[in-house]
């Protein structure tokens, strides 16, 4: 069995839905699209800026005190694991892509993509860490009061030279539903040996900080292939995979939607 704080990723795209990390990604001139207001330029600018300096209390001032988050996490819990994250990962960086913005009424719904990059040294091991995330935010005045996540994928990477992955999964299932999902390595293997496992979970705020272990098995095959059946209930599942070579680890999750009956 081995279990890994993978998931306190997670905890970051969550709270931190419009700010974003790998500058290289996105171009400057990308970033906004030419119609964005200047004083919601200026909104995002001030909160990636305060999460980039690690702020928690300058980026909750972002936050409505009732402020409601599409895995059930409010204010106060968004910024206690905030602080958690980032007394672990202390290089965490971010940017923002603002996809779209669309005033309705008194209020501003944005469509933004998270990218976030950093690094950590665990019993002497780093881990790299990146994750892409698209999130539905609704602004009123100058706080946030609701997110909704609507993708989500994180890697992290141990060694010098891990396992290089094509994961596939579906980003939306009905309830009950059967569904492939792969990882298959494209790295040549030759004599070396590969272990891997995987895993699905609830998406579940106390989840963030206590994932599940993986069971590894040796593989005969170049990589992962199962079949999961979505819960009968909608709601989203972490589906988790780790494939390790002699050179390296991979750890990838994605956010899997199982629909709703009024999705």
């Amino acid at each position: 069995m081995l279990k890994m704080g993978w998931r306190v990723l997670f905890a970051t795209g969550l709270s931190l839905g419009l700010t974003l990390g790998m500058g290289a990604t996105v171009r400057a001139q990308d970033q906004y699209p030419r119609n964005t207001p200047p004083e919601l330029k200026t909104f995002l600018t001030r909160l990636e800026d305060a999460a980039n300096r690690h702020d928690s209390d300058q980026v909750m001032q972002f936050y409505s005190q009732e402020f409601t988050n599409s895995d059930d996490l409010n204010r106060s819990q968004l910024s206690e694991k905030l602080e958690t994250l980032w007394e672990r990962y202390g290089n965490l960086n971010y940017f923002t892509k603002l996809e779209s913005w669309q005033q309705q009424g008194d209020r501003t719904v944005l469509e933004t993509t998270t990218f976030i990059t950093g690094t950590r040294t665990d019993t002497g091991r780093e881990m790299r860490l990146k994750t892409q995330m698209r999130s539905r935010q609704v602004l009123q005045g100058e706080t946030l009061i609701s997110q909704e996540i609507l993708s989500e994928r994180t890697e992290i990477l141990m060694g010098d030279n891990p396992p290089e992955v094509q994961f596939n999964l579906p980003d939306r299932v009905q309830p009950g539903e059967k569904f492939n999902f792969d990882a298959i390595v494209k790295t040549p293997l030759g004599e070396d040996l590969l272990l891997g496992a995987a895993i699905e979970e609830e998406v579940n705020g106390d989840r963030y900080f206590n994932p599940e272990a993986f069971d590894l098995e040796l593989l005969q095959a170049g990589g992962l292939f199962k079949q999961g059946i979505a819960p009968e209930e909608g709601g989203d599942r972490w589906i988790s995979a780790i494939l390790i070579s002699g050179e390296g680890t991979i750890i990838i999750t994605q956010r899997l939607h199982v629909e709703a009956i009024n999705d």
